[in-house]
């Protein structure tokens, strides 16, 4: 059974205008913190098939592929490294999101679920680590969806040097 990470938060948003910004697979790395940009594959930009690559500081970089879309509430990624399967540590990793209406507002949940490849031990000992890894991007997440803001100064540095035609 994987690990679980998980965070939720209230977004002073209608269920509506939640979907909407999360719909957009291209804001992640306005609220994921390290991430640098965000490059579609081929194929499409939302719902089930769509994946993206997601840029990290350094040259690095993480696939992400949508295996669940339920439209208007959520939808559930698979992280790997093109078609090598997760990236180290992992084992298999994936990532939801998910909205709830709450009257005129919206909850928002994300939870990461994985196993690692050191086993138990190694997933007891990174529980702590990931839980804040989500909630950090859970707030990131609510600030930028309410504010328009971005939430990730990597992004924000990044983006300055680019042209756009």
């Amino acid at each position: 059974m994987p690990a679980i990470a998980s965070h939720s938060v209230f977004l002073d948003l209608t269920p509506q205008a939640a979907w909407t910004k999360l719909r957009d697979l291209s804001l992640a790395p306005h609220y994921v913190p390290g991430l640098t940009g965000c490059q579609f594959h081929p194929g499409p930009t939302e719902g089930l098939g769509a994946s993206r690559r997601v840029l990290r500081k350094g040259g690095q970089y993480l696939d992400e592929s949508v295996m669940q879309w339920q439209e208007g509430t959520g939808f559930v990624l698979l992280l790997h490294k093109g078609s090598n399967g997760s990236p180290f540590p992992f084992r298999e990793a994936s990532f939801s999101y998910a909205l709830q209406a709450e009257g005129i507002a919206t909850r928002i949940t994300l939870q990461m679920h994985y196993s690692l490849r050191g086993g138990r031990l190694a997933e007891w000992l990174l529980a702590k680590a990931f839980n804040k890894v989500v909630q950090q991007i859970a707030e990131n997440l609510k600030a930028f969806y309410e504010t328009g803001r971005t939430q990730n100064a990597d992004m924000a540095v990044s983006t300055s040097n680019i042209n756009v035609a």
